[in-house]
């Protein structure tokens, strides 16, 4: 009797696009033997919106609220990448004040989006407390931001040309109050995670990413410097001069799941020292260019001019023309190099506007770090990756 041979087959499974710990719409067809990863495909487009090109038909003013919802946790960060590119073909000058403004708020947005993340993705891996901790903070500083714009999160605050309106009172002392309190609570999250048996257990030497390899696919933010990559736009190619802070670096060695959640704790500390010195010296003086073709004049004379009534109105009809000529400008937002490539004809609206996006980047180094590992620990590895679907599929 011929004994039929069966052979044996590698299991192909969908994990996502609906699953709760893949941060968003992302699919992965996972190739598995038994419970090691083989292959690992992320599969992206199921949150597509098409910014990039909505943005030709948009003028500069308008295409302001499109990048609130690229990194919708990191709104003040992507409006501050598109002002700066716009500000660089236009060639304005930016205020003092606006320029100190800007580094409080992208360094307070970096904290929020760091709870967002290492809440999370505790979370995914079953500690609920520091979830719940991590929003518990956050939801201070949303309030501050919606003290500026009336938007807890889909600011649109920072604008080319400086802020949208000036800082409202009680700024500082909000700002003041979450120096105060987040030492002790970065503590306390330090406290139930860094040393817990557990999390080790589940994050250390797992899914480990090579510096090399990091390089090759472009990966930036913490997950490049959890490698070993010492690099960061605010101290390599400075803006909005920091350059004149004094912070540190951080930089790990195993790029693994742990050495990037340690990595994000420590920015948060140097991000609350960046954060002091910025709001102790803040000055007085005007939040927005006195450029009277970008900026819309002040409401107080709205009554009183009819220049400014005309000049109001034109703007917010038909917008301001940028000077033809292309730009790039990045900056670090809480996940990486994000850049914009800004390409301007003269007219009201860009001609083409494409985005770095560093969540694109870095999805790529999970199908590396995924290989050979159990599938269990994918949600440990997605989650320190830190992606956001806003900008990936954009």
């Amino acid at each position: 009797m011929a004994v039929e041979v069966v052979q044996e087959q590698n299991l192909i499974l969908n994990m996502g696009p609906q699953h709760p710990s893949t941060h968003g719409v992302l699919r992965l067809v996972l190739e598995l033997d038994g419970e090691i990863v083989v292959n690992c495909k992320p599969v992206i487009g199921y949150l597509h919106t098409g910014f990039e090109k909505t943005f030709e038909s948009k003028t500069y003013y308008q295409g302001v609220t499109l990048t609130d919802r690229m990194d919708y946790l990191g709104p003040l960060s992507n409006n501050l990448a598109y002002s700066l590119a716009a500000e660089k073909l236009l060639e304005v000058e930016i205020p003092p004040r606006a320029t100190v403004a800007r580094v409080i708020l992208a360094e307070l947005t970096r904290l929020a989006s760091h709870l967002v993340s290492l809440g999370s993705q505790a979370m995914d891996l079953g500690a609920m407390s520091v979830f719940l901790y991590c929003f518990r903070e956050r939801e201070r500083i949303l309030d501050i931001f919606e003290m500026c714009s009336g938007q807890r999160m889909m600011t649109s605050y920072i604008r080319p040309g400086g802020l949208a309106m000036d800082l409202p009172s009680g700024f500082e002392e909000a700002v003041r109050a979450i120096l105060e309190m987040m030492p002790a609570r970065i503590d306390e999250y330090e406290a139930l995670l860094t040393r817990n048996e557990i999390w080790l257990d589940r994050t250390v030497g797992i899914g480990v990413l090579p510096l090399d390899e990091a390089i090759r696919m472009c990966v930036t933010g913490p997950a490049l410097r959890a490698s070993g990559g010492d690099f960061d736009l605010r101290r390599d190619k400075p803006y909005c001069g920091y350059d004149e802070y004094d912070f540190k670096i951080i930089v790990g060695e195993k790029g693994d799941v742990y050495e990037r959640y340690l990595v994000k704790v420590k920015e948060m500390r140097e991000t609350l020292k960046i954060i002091r010195q910025a709001i102790d010296r803040l000055p007085g003086g005007p939040h927005v260019t006195t450029d009277r073709k970008v900026a819309f004049p002040p409401r107080s004379e709205l009554a009183t001019s009819m220049e400014a009534l005309i000049h109001h109105f034109k703007l917010a009809t038909e917008g301001y023309r940028v000077p033809a000529g292309d730009t790039y400008s990045a900056i670090e937002s809480p996940r990486g190099e994000l850049g914009i490539y800004l390409i301007a004809d003269g007219s009201a609206k860009p001609y083409r506007l494409h985005v770095r996006a560093p969540s694109f980047a870095n999805l790529q180094a999970l199908p590396v770090i995924a290989k050979g590992g159990l599938v269990a620990d994918l949600v440990a590895m997605i989650g320190s990756l830190d992606p956001i679907f806003g900008e990936v599929d954009r």
